[in-house]
């Protein structure tokens, strides 16, 4: 990579990949319920959210409302909205939209006229050549697809954020689309009949049956700092009520400040320490740790219903570590940035979309998990013929009823070139090394500058000659506290 990266900005990375490798995202979701001082001490989260989820988890009824968001045909409707785009973008684009209070069912005004143009451009409203300035029912339904569309909490009247979304540039639009039809090339490459999209920016899960959505999650995904990755599998394996076995870098930051506040800190939340993975357990009274590294010991977290996992983990191959699995805070998933994790996703409703990966199985069925995962009993489920998994990174993407969806850029990988891979965090790296394609190195020491050489990744190869790669290897020896950390913000939720 760059010579003006270090070997510490890329141990940051391989931290984040360990963390969810280990079995891992929530280190606060773990610490949040019992003690909601010593949480907020990990997630720099003093204050609510300022945004509400406007998004919702949902068996699908309406086949209306079940176009997925990537499928077959993607990459031909994608190429269509470009060449729509294009046109409005050599036109000179779209007049500013100003606020007014005649946004709103039954206003009237100069605006409204300028308010029905704008949206006849993107085919929101039908263009009859000469519009009235009566905002009617037609141009409130107009208002909330193009709401729905553009990830804005659907309610039909034309606020600041709705505003904002109708300024943006046709340019700047038709470059998002520009930046995802590679994607959207690879991603719906040899789609099957069932398959998961989880989209990254959109923080939004689709479980996929014969070209229609079966169900839509609310999802968690990796924060800016500890972005998730681009990853294309296979559901493998469930493991029901898992133990929760926290990474180094979370037992260094987080953890073991808090034993040394409070040495009843790892009882209160049902916390065991080994020597080593698989080694004998040992008494945390009798470890110096003020003096102790944060991967000395094995720090696994017991089923329960404070587990950082709570009642269910997906698995599936990938070279990054990275899973999808319960949690027991699930109030997260009502905010409106669910950009809150380390890498890994949490998946509001998981057992609906359990009982869709399973379908029957084994006779699994809905009250069968719901049993399992009341009991803490650990069960492991191997999935026979299970869905493939696509965690896409899609700002924009067209779906086959035409519409056309655009979801902010969190990664600040437009432009970049990215389609497969891990994004290095957000500030790290420029273009074509704002990622790589498989996992870091971790046998480099904190001391120098890592040569472009040492790092050169292979070209993404076709989906049917992909190859995953081994287990990633623990990071030794690394002072996880000398990282730099993501600033705290009223978004920044539990940090996991």
């Amino acid at each position: 990579m760059g010579e003006n990266f270090t070997r510490r900005a890329f141990l940051l990375m391989a931290t984040a990949a360990v963390t969810c490798a280990l079995a891992t995202d929530p280190a606060s979701a773990l610490f949040k319920r019992r003690e909601k001082a010593v949480a907020n001490t990990y997630s720099g989260n003093k204050s609510k959210s300022k945004s509400k989820a406007t998004t919702v988890t949902e068996v699908l009824q309406d086949e209306r409302e079940a176009a997925p968001m990537l499928a077959p045909l993607s990459p031909e409707q994608m190429q269509r909205a470009i060449y729509r785009y294009e046109r409005i973008a050599s036109m000179g684009d779209w007049q500013s939209i100003e606020p007014s209070k005649a946004f709103l069912k039954g206003g009237h005004g100069e605006s409204v006229i300028l308010l029905k143009k704008r949206l006849a451009m993107e085919g929101y409203l039908l263009d009859e050549g000469a519009f009235d300035d009566t905002y009617d029912g037609i141009t409130e339904r107009a208002v909330i697809r193009f709401q729905k569309n553009h990830g804005l909490e659907p309610t039909g009247q034309v606020g600041k954020q709705t505003v904002a979304a109708l300024n943006v540039s046709a340019r700047a639009r038709l470059a998002a689309l520009y930046a995802n039809l590679p994607r959207v090339q690879e991603y719906s490459r040899d789609l099957a009949d069932r398959y998961l999209v989880v989209n990254i920016p959109a923080a939004q899960l689709e479980a996929v049956s014969g070209g229609s959505v079966y169900s839509r999650h609310n999802i968690i995904v990796g924060k800016p700092d500890r972005p998730s990755p681009v990853v294309i599998a296979t559901v493998s394996d469930l493991k029901f009520n898992p133990y929760w076995n926290a990474p180094a870098s979370i037992v260094e930051r987080d953890i073991i400040p808090a034993l040394l506040k409070d040495p009843t800190h790892l009882e209160k939340l049902n916390i065991r320490v080994f020597d080593g993975v698989g080694g004998p357990e040992i008494d945390p009274a009798t470890v110096d740790w003020t003096n102790t590294p944060g991967d000395r010991y094995h720090f696994r977290q017991e089923p329960g219903e404070d587990n950082a996992m709570a009642s269910v983990k997906i698995n599936f191959p990938s070279p990054f570590g990275v899973y999808m699995h319960d949690t027991p805070t699930k109030e997260l998933f009502g905010e409106g940035q669910r950009y809150f994790s380390s890498g890994c996703v949490r998946v509001e409703d998981i057992h609906t979309l359990v009982n869709w990966i399973l379908r029957g199985q084994d006779g699994w069925d809905m009250d069968r998990i719901e049993e399992v995962a009341d009991s803490a009993e650990q069960i492991d489920v191997e999935v026979k013929d299970g869905p493939q998994v696509r965690w896409v990174y899609l700002t924009a993407w067209v779906t086959d009823d035409g519409s056309v969806n655009f979801r902010p850029d969190i990664y600040e990988l437009d432009g970049t070139g990215f389609v497969i891979g891990q994004p290095l965090p957000v500030g790290q790296g420029v273009g074509a090394q704002r990622w790589v394609t498989k996992p870091l190195p971790y046998s480099y020491e904190d001391n120098g500058p890592v040569s472009a050489a040492s790092l050169e990744e292979p070209a993404v190869k076709p989906l049917g000659q992909r190859k995953q790669s081994g287990p990633i290897q623990i990071i030794k020896k690394t002072n996880f506290n000398r990282q730099p950390q993501a600033a705290a913000t009223e978004e920044s939720v539990p940090a996991n």
